[in-house]
């Protein structure tokens, strides 16, 4: 077995790899580099391992540097997952260890590996994220019928003020991103440049989705992006006006999300990652939704504690507080210069 470094030439038979291994996910994807290498200026190495001519493996690395929060690698940044995906446990292995020389020679931090899986016991481990999934029916009807009374009753109190859904493409990119801001503005979250999302949408226009929800109004309240990958729904960015959110337009964003996904043939969706025991969590276990542990590994150059780069880290409170006092205007003007350093 040997690893290399995958080139632009090496698309096609890392993407069938990607699309074959029960390891890998959409964020898998090769495109993910030129996106991450444009979008972002990023240092990326695609890593295989090859028995022969034959891919058995694949790791995806991205170098995230920056003044605020130092030089460090991940696989995958902005994104729900990434980590090793290959055909056996000592294949993974050889795949972190070459990961890890990478690592040395862009002189990192660390290396924070996002895997659905735990892996090499070598490596310390942060299990503070959970993912969300529900399994999905051919009949929305047979999914609606496995809610609570309560739950069914929630959603069609939600309908009765007006919300309207449609799906689209890039299309619908204008409105999403609008309501992406302004949500995240609300959370102290800085948001991405519109061209990360446009890059992603134009990247993979048969993978991608967008849901927006009207008000009764015929304004945006509410907007979903969605990545697709063999028989998944991946939920990847969602935001919501306040007004709504008290109107309970999130319930009209989530069922709209699984009926369109229960028609279209998929098995499963993955609602996206939460904090575990948090209100996120409580919303999605309300749709049948299960957790599945994440698991955030690290290997650890210049550091001996893991990193704690996320919003329940102290430090960063008084800058959340005044993130959300912003106009929505200069968020989105300041905000892509420090996103594109936020993993």
């Amino acid at each position: 077995m040997t690893i290399i470094e995958c080139a632009a030439e090496h698309e096609k038979t890392w993407n069938t790899y990607v699309q074959a291994s029960l390891h890998a996910s959409f964020y898998h994807r090769f495109e993910w580099k030129a996106i991450n290498e444009q979008a972002f200026g990023h240092r990326t190495s695609y890593l295989a391992a090859l028995d022969g001519e034959r891919i058995v493996g694949v790791l995806p690395l991205v170098q995230v540097k920056s003044l605020l929060f130092g030089n460090i690698a991940c696989s995958l940044p902005f994104v729900n997952y990434g980590g090793p995906a290959g055909d056996s446990e000592a294949i993974e292995r050889a795949l972190l260890d070459a990961g890890a020389a990478v690592c040395d020679q862009w002189a990192v931090d660390y290396l924070e590996i996002r895997s659905q899986r735990k892996l090499d016991d070598r490596y310390p481990s942060s299990e503070h994220k959970v993912s969300m999934t529900v399994d999905l029916p051919p009949d929305p009807d047979t999914f609606w019928n496995a809610f609570k009374g309560d739950h069914r009753k929630d959603i069609k109190r939600a309908y009765k003020n007006g919300f309207v859904a449609r799906f689209g493409g890039v299309e619908l990119l204008e409105p999403f991103y609008d309501i992406l801001s302004v949500s995240w503005r609300n959370l102290g979250t800085p948001i991405y440049r519109r061209d990360y999302l446009e890059r992603v949408m134009r990247t993979f226009p048969e993978s991608t989705r967008i849901c927006i929800i009207d008000d009764a109004a015929g304004r945006p309240a509410a907007a979903a992006f969605c990545g697709h990958h063999r028989d998944v729904v991946e939920g990847m960015w969602l935001g919501m006006r306040d007004d709504a959110r008290r109107q309970m337009v999130g319930y009209v964003l989530y069922w709209e999300l699984i009926r369109d996904a229960c028609v279209r043939g998929y098995a499963r969706f993955h609602l996206g990652r939460s904090t575990a025991d948090s209100g996120g969590e409580v919303f999605k276990r309300k749709w049948n939704a299960y957790p599945t542990q994440l698991y955030w590994q690290y290997i650890l150059r210049t550091r001996s504690e893991v990193p704690q780069l996320n919003v329940q880290n102290g430090k960063y409170k008084l800058a959340i507080a005044a993130w959300r006092k912003m106009p929505v205007g200069l968020t989105q003007q300041i905000g892509p210069l420090i996103a594109r350093s936020i993993p």
